[in-house]
């Protein structure tokens, strides 16, 4: 890694850990959250792991075979995860185990859409070349 793609990693990281730092500050200090800094620390830090990843904040540019198949393999992993933590946010959240009991219906829908997001996606996808 060159001396400019290590500069511009260091700002995306200290972009985040400044904006995770007043999110953290204004919850301890006032007790709020701060949404805006929570939603914009986690812009940061994608940018940051791109950069560190593909040497571009984007992850675009030119890839080959194996950057292509990490790619997949990690979106698949990905979803797979977001699936499970959106599920253990509704019911942190709810504090109930009952599905008769939660109250928060529109991430109730989020976490149904998560189990049929990639089957119909794959669905239309494979019937590109079928």
């Amino acid at each position: 890694m060159n001396k400019s793609r290590k500069v511009i990693a260091v700002l995306a990281f200290g972009v985040f850990s400044i904006l995770a730092g007043m999110a953290i500050y204004k919850y301890v200090r006032f007790e709020t959250i701060d949404g805006g800094a929570i939603f914009f620390s986690f812009i940061a830090l994608s940018y940051f792991f791109n950069w560190l990843n593909w040497g571009h904040h984007e992850g675009g540019g030119e890839k080959d075979e194996l950057d292509r198949h990490i790619e997949t393999q990690s979106a698949k992993i990905g979803y797979f995860v977001l699936m499970i933590l959106a599920g253990l946010i509704l019911f942190i959240s709810e504090g109930v185990t009952n599905l008769n009991d939660i109250q928060n219906y529109p991430l109730l829908i989020m976490v149904g859409l998560t189990f049929i997001t990639l089957p119909i996606t794959e669905f239309i996808y494979s019937k590109k070349y079928k």
